[in-house]
């Protein structure tokens, strides 16, 4: 990955975290690692923890950012989702999946679609 694609990813990321503490959302977690893979945000939704997949993308050449989420990216934040809670000692009695897309405007502000229980 190259210096600018991860500095993209990050602006995606903070942007991300902006949307949805004003949405009211909490962020508990950020870029949490393990060797089994990446969580990019953990967040509280009322009682509903819910495991963020950000992406980020400058143009649709691709297909949109959500879209990047394939079905074997789903299956592997899921069993990421179980480890993190199992190592934080954190029980929730509802997980939800979410995928947050960040288009990049070539001026302005970018555009974030939070899309609540995607996978």
């Amino acid at each position: 990955m190259t210096k600018r694609n991860q500095a993209v990813g990050a602006y995606g990321e903070r942007c991300a975290v902006r949307h949805l503490i004003g949405a009211g959302l909490r962020p508990v977690a950020r870029n949490w690692r393990c060797p089994a893979g990446e969580i990019d945000i953990i967040a509280w939704d009322g009682p509903v923890l819910a495991v963020c997949e950000v992406k980020t993308r400058r143009t649709d050449d691709f297909g949109s950012p959500a879209e990047a989420v394939v079905p074997a990216k789903a299956l592997r934040l899921r069993g990421l989702a179980a480890r993190w809670l199992a190592e934080t000692g954190t029980t929730a009695h509802e997980v939800r999946f979410d995928v947050i897309s960040v288009r990049l405007a070539a001026s302005g502000a970018a555009q974030v679609e939070h899309l609540k229980g995607a996978f």
